[in-house]
C-alpha cells in the first residue's frame, strides 16, 4: 500500500488555514470539564474547518498541554474566544444571526438527520457539559435542540464524540449545493 508523507497530503499551515474560508459554524463549549475534551473538539473544529470555538465557563483555555494532548496544534489554528458564561456568548451570537442549536435530548429535539439549515443561515452548536449537558438557561435561548439517537442503555454520548457527529452533519448541511 502507498503511503503519503505528510508534506503530500496538502495539509493547510497555521497560517492557511486562518486564511482559508470557514464553515459558518461556531461550537459553544458550555462548561466542559475536561481538557482532554476540550482538544478534541479543538480537532475536530479544524478538520471541517469551522469557523470557530465559544469556550465558557469553566471550559479550560489554550494554552494547555493537557488541550495539546488530544488537540495536537489545532489549538493554534482554530479561533476561539472565552466568554464568563455560555448565555454571554449565545446572546451575542443571536445578536450577529446565527441559529443557535443545543445538542441535547429535550421533549421537543428534533433528530438530527431530519434538522436542515436554510441556506446562508450561520449556525452555533452549543454542546454541553460531561455530566449535566447543556444548562437550562442557555437551552431557553436556543432556537432548536437536535439530538444523535441512539440504540443502547445510555442515552448520552462522549461530548467530543456527539460534538463531532454533529460538527460533520452541520458541515455537510452547510456546504451543500
Amino acid at each position: 500500500m502507498l503511503k503519503l508523507r505528510p508534506d503530500e497530503m496538502g495539509r493547510l499551515s497555521v497560517e492557511g488555514f486562518r486564511q482559508a474560508e470557514k464553515v459558518g459554524l461556531v461550537v459553544v463549549l458550555d462548561n466542559i470539564r475536561s481538557a482532554y475534551n476540550v482538544g478534541s473538539i479543538f480537532r475536530t473544529a479544524d478538520a471541517f474547518r469551522i469557523e470557530g470555538l465559544a469556550v465558557c465557563g469553566v471550559s479550560p483555555c489554550p494554552p494547555s498541554p493537557l488541550i495539546h494532548k488530544t488537540a495536537l496544534g489545532a489549538e493554534e489554528a482554530v479561533a476561539w474566544q472565552h466568554f464568563e458564561s455560555a448565555v454571554e456568548a449565545v446572546e451575542g451570537l443571536k445578536k450577529k444571526g446565527y441559529l443557535v442549536c443545543g445538542l441535547e435530548i429535550t421533549h421537543d429535539s428534533i433528530d438530527i438527520r431530519e434538522f436542515v439549515v436554510p441556506r446562508g443561515q450561520k449556525v452555533a452548536l452549543v454542546v454541553g457539559n460531561e455530566v449535566h449537558g447543556v444548562a437550562e438557561e442557555v437551552l431557553r435561548l436556543c432556537d432548536a435542540c437536535i439530538e444523535i439517537p441512539q440504540r443502547g442503555t445510555k442515552h448520552s454520548l462522549n461530548v467530543a464524540s456527539a460534538a463531532a457527529i454533529a460538527m460533520w452533519h452541520a458541515t455537510v448541511n452547510l456546504m451543500a449545493p
